[in-house]
Order: C-alpha cells, then sequence, then structure tokens
C-alpha cells in the first residue's frame, strides 16, 4: 500500500505570476485552508484538501510576498511591494484593515492568540499591530540590522523570529523588552524558517542547507547540504520524521529528518520553487514555483490509523468537507463582478 512512489500532483492554476509564499491554515470545523501569495497582487484562498479554488483577495497594487491565515481560518493577512500590509476578512474577501507602510513589506504573520498583526520589511522594521485597536499606532520592535525577509511568532507569542535578505543568521526577540536575545548562525541569508506545529523546532533555509533548531534552547539539532541551493523547507507535522525543501532545481525534494537521506523527489514545476509548506495533518504537502502554479503532493497513508488527523488543539478526527458546507462558509466571497469571476474561474481550469 505504498502510494509515495506515485507522485501525481493537484496543479492549481490561477496565478499569472510567480507563487513566492504560501500558508496553511491548521484544522478547522470547516476543514483546512490553503493561502498563496503571488507577484501577480492578487492571493487566493484554497480548499486545502482539494486545492479548489475559493476565491482572490483584491486590493494590492503591488506584488504580494507574504500571506497568512489566523488560527480559526476567518481572517487572512498579506504583505505587498505596494508598502501595506492588509487584514481581509476571509469569509467575504473584504479588506478590514490596511496600514501602511514606508517600504515594501515583505512578511507579515498573525500571533498564536489572533489579536496581533507582526509586519516586517525593507524599512528594517518589526511592527506588532494591535488588531482589536488598529487605528492605534503600531508597537515598533527594536531596529533590525538588515531588510527583514522572513518573520515568526514562537513562546505562545513571547518570542519573535526574523531574519535578513541580505545577511545570513535569524533574530530571536523577546517582545516584552523588544530585543534580541539569541542569534542563530548560518553562513547565507535564511530564506524561509518555520515553526514546527508542535512548537519544538525551527525549520530554516539558507543558501543549500537546511537546518533544524531546538526553538526552546536554540541549539542547532540537524543540518543538511541540499541537492541545489534551496528557498524554503518544511518539516511533516504529526510525526517529525521527514521534512521537504524546494528551490533552484525546480524539484521537490523528500528527506528523512534523523538521517538526511532523500526518500523521494517530485518533478513537475516549470522554474525554480520558491516555497514548500506542509498541510496541518501532514497527509500532503504544497509547492509554489516561478511557473505561476502551486502543486498538491499527497504523501500517501502515514500509519495505518491514517483515518485520524490531528487538529489544532490536538484533538483527532479526519474532517471531510462537503461543497455545500466550502459554499456556505464562502457565500459573497470575490464577486467583484460576474466578468471577473468568469476569467478566474476559466484560468483555474487551463
Amino acid at each position: 500500500m505504498d502510494k509515495k512512489k506515485v507522485a501525481v500532483p493537484l496543479v492549481c492554476h490561477g496565478h499569472s505570476r510567480p507563487v513566492v509564499d504560501l500558508f496553511y491554515s491548521p484544522v478547522t470545523p470547516d476543514g483546512f485552508f490553503l493561502i498563496s501569495a503571488s507577484k501577480d497582487s492578487s492571493p487566493m484562498l484554497r480548499n486545502g484538501e482539494t486545492g479548489d479554488w475559493i476565491g482572490t483577495f483584491e486590493g494590492h497594487k503591488g506584488a504580494v510576498w507574504s500571506c497568512g491565515l489566523d488560527t480559526n481560518a476567518l481572517r487572512a493577512a498579506t504583505g505587498s511591494a505596494d508598502f501595506s500590509a492588509k487584514v481581509w476578512d476571509a469569509l467575504t474577501g473584504d479588506v478590514l484593515h490596511s496600514f501602511e507602510h514606508k517600504h515594501i513589506v515583505r512578511a507579515c504573520a498573525f500571533s498564536e492568540d489572533t489579536h496581533l498583526l507582526l509586519t516586517g520589511g525593507f524599512e528594517k522594521a518589526l511592527r506588532i499591530y494591535d488588531l482589536n485597536r488598529p487605528d492605534a499606532p503600531p508597537r515598533e520592535v527594536d531596529k533590525s540590522p538588515g531588510s527583514i525577509r522572513t518573520v515568526a511568532w514562537l513562546h505562545s507569542d513571547q518570542t519573535i523570529l526574523s531574519s535578513c535578505t541580505d545577511m545570513g543568521g535569524v533574530r530571536l526577540w523577546d517582545v516584552r523588552s523588544g530585543k534580541i536575545v539569541q542569534t542563530l548562525e548560518t553562513k547565507s541569508s535564511v530564506t524561509s524558517a518555520e515553526v514546527s506545529q508542535d512548537g519544538r523546532y525551527i525549520t530554516t533555509a539558507d543558501g543549500s542547507t537546511v537546518k533544524f533548531w531546538d526553538a526552546n534552547y536554540f541549539g542547532l539539532v540537524k543540518s543538511y547540504e541540499m541537492p541545489c541551493t534551496v528557498e524554503s523547507a518544511s518539516l511533516e507535522p504529526k510525526y517529525g520524521n521527514k521534512f521537504i525543501a524546494g528551490g533552484e532545481d525546480m524539484w521537490i525534494h523528500v528527506f528523512d529528518f534523523h538521517t538526511g537521506e532523500e526518500i523521494t523527489c517530485n518533478k513537475g514545476h516549470h522554474g525554480p520553487v520558491h516555497c514548500v509548506r506542509f498541510s496541518p495533518g501532514g497527509e500532503s504537502y504544497a509547492s509554489g514555483s516561478e511557473d505561476g502554479t502551486i502543486r498538491i503532493w499527497q504523501t500517501g497513508p502515514l500509519t495505518n490509523d491514517d483515518t485520524e488527523a490531528v487538529t489544532a488543539n490536538g484533538a483527532a478526527g479526519k474532517v471531510k468537507v462537503t461543497v455545500d458546507e466550502v459554499s456556505r462558509k464562502i457565500e459573497g466571497f470575490q464577486i467583484a463582478d460576474e466578468g471577473k469571476s468568469a476569467e478566474k474561474e476559466e484560468a483555474r481550469n487551463e
């Protein structure tokens, strides 16, 4: 019953330019969702299991570099080259808040409690916006030593992680003091940094290396050389026994976490892979590429009890989403006019 060797991905069309960021929601009562950021300025929301297009967030006027969903997948966040970060209603597609910056916003992330939005970018400043008081000025953390590439929250929103475009290392900031408390040293700039679902590991991609760090003690746990320059890596969330990496060679490599040996290699993209992420239950993973497509790859059965999926609060139970349920969830989302809707539908079906 080994399905791992059959690598026929779900191909998701719709973006007209490179896909540069992907983010999966945790499992919600309505299933789980996948949001994508693209240089075409139109982030998209999809059913995370089937890849079906749900809607497009319309309003940015420049490339969208970063995207995220809150814990319940009720709101989306995006960071853009139009010098803004936006928070969206993920049910209707409406803009809830638009936070203006003085330069390109390269990264954004909701806090675990969903009340805060963290942004970073070319201004070399980390900003924390209180979504309960969106009109209040943001809190600015100490100046970053370089232009910010990635951001993440950890330790129940007590610590912020950031990496820079133009220098190596990952910086960990104490939210209360606003100071750097630790730097994880890397030779090359870190293009991808992911905190594992259980909070144990930080997975980083820098140059041709994927590293795993202890998220609580900050020691280096594993470091593996990759077959090419990789831009993104993600750790399987359920068992943590494998990880994926994608980059310049256009392939998605699957490796054994404990040994670093390559398990399989999936080919299909027609351009460098900019982002890879595992779904919340580990049953599939998504890749986004320079070719403008998202591909969703099945991992096959994880174990004999694969009917159970881990939900955000640790309870088990596979969530099956019917078309009607998804329709109800997204009623009224992204119907700017019939013409645009039809165009998007055509693009998806190409």
